[in-house]
């Protein structure tokens, strides 16, 4: 199985398939310490550092391919790549993307379901005047298309801001276990938005669920205050986090898993490895006591002061849902400082 853990030390790299580490600057993705490592500008402060490591009770196969680093065990790759930055990034997206995603199918590891995407300046506008989260949307929905994606494949996804470094984004990807994509009926597919959310819809699922042997994992987006395709509470910290946590829960749900043929339901208590990404730095205390809760006390929980992939959300919350079983114990870990991009 594989599974995933928040480190804020060191830590052996035995049995690892992949890293990603939040620190105040970025990196190039790297094999140095003998496994896939990102390392992505998301805190202003190396003392709040952390990596969430990937591991596996599998052995590992590793390499580069054209500046993606990958690993693999036989069912579950890991593979990251970062791209710099730029005015314009939709091209050099649609070739990063295409060069993984052609990865994943020469290590015959298609069936891709979880991704994260961490874009610097992400509600700037680039040289024609588009917000780079939409550039950055229309690369990659271009690089799915030829790859032959359709709705029904696309991967659970977070996009969010980072503090610089370009874009930096990684995956997760199975040769044979069972996915199935899971959308929330309290909202309209992201793949559906209307136009003026910019020229290609955001390419992803709310959440992923993948069965492999005996147990499944349900790896669920960043989920913000989003009712429909509308953003609700603008400028309402306590109120959009409450919104967020409802479609979290509903996503979840007895009721919305059958719809995709799922059960059982499952609860917000479930979650673990839980990412916060908070817009503005004075917000954090009151989501991090909102947060404390409505989540399970053994859930590690990150929280990171980034910018959101939409200028009027204050808050984005993504976590996992994994088998019934005992993990190793990990660091829990609360980062709650940063600067805005």
């Amino acid at each position: 199985m594989t599974w995933s853990s928040f480190q804020t030390g060191p830590f052996s790299s035995s049995g690892v398939l992949g890293a990603v580490v939040y620190g105040p600057r970025s990196r190039n993705p790297h094999l140095d310490r003998g496994f896939p490592e990102l390392t992505v500008h998301a805190v202003a402060d190396s003392a709040d550092a952390f990596t969430e490591v990937w591991h596996t009770d599998r052995p590992i196969e590793r390499g580069t391919l054209d500046g993606v680093v990958h690993a693999h065990d036989g069912e579950t790759l890991f593979c990251a790549a970062r791209i710099d930055s730029s005015d314009d990034c939709a091209e050099a997206v649609r070739a990063a993307y295409l060069t993984a995603l052609g990865l994943t199918r020469t290590l015959d590891h298609q069936r891709i379901f979880r991704m994260w995407n961490f874009v610097e300046n992400i509600n700037g506008t680039n040289s024609e005047g588009l917000e780079v989260y939409r550039d950055f949307c229309r690369g990659r929905a271009r690089a799915f298309h030829e790859f032959g994606f359709t709705d029904e494949r696309l991967p659970a996804a977070t996009g969010v801001g980072a503090l610089g470094g370009g874009i930096g984004f990684c995956l997760l990807a199975g040769r044979s276990a069972h996915s199935v994509t899971i959308e929330n009926s309290r909202q309209v597919p992201a793949y559906r938005y209307p136009r003026r959310y910019g020229p290609s819809s955001p390419s992803f699922a709310r959440a992923t669920h993948v069965a492999a042997g005996s147990g499944a994992s349900i790896y669920v987006s960043g989920t913000a205050s989003v009712v429909g395709h509308e953003t609700l509470h603008r400028g309402q910290i306590a109120e959009q986090c409450d919104e967020t946590l409802a479609n979290l829960e509903h996503l979840l749900s007895a009721d919305n898993l059958a719809r995709h043929g799922l059960r059982p339901g499952r609860r917000l208590e479930d979650l673990r490895n839980i990412k916060v990404y908070v817009r503005n730095r004075q917000d954090l205390p009151a989501v991090r006591e909102i947060c404390a809760k409505a989540f399970s006390q053994a859930a590690d929980i990150a929280f990171l002061n980034v910018d959101l992939c939409r200028s009027d959300l204050l808050v984005e919350i993504e976590g996992i849902v994994f088998p019934g079983v005992e993990l190793p114990a990990s660091h829990r870990v609360e980062v709650d400082t940063g600067v805005n991009t």
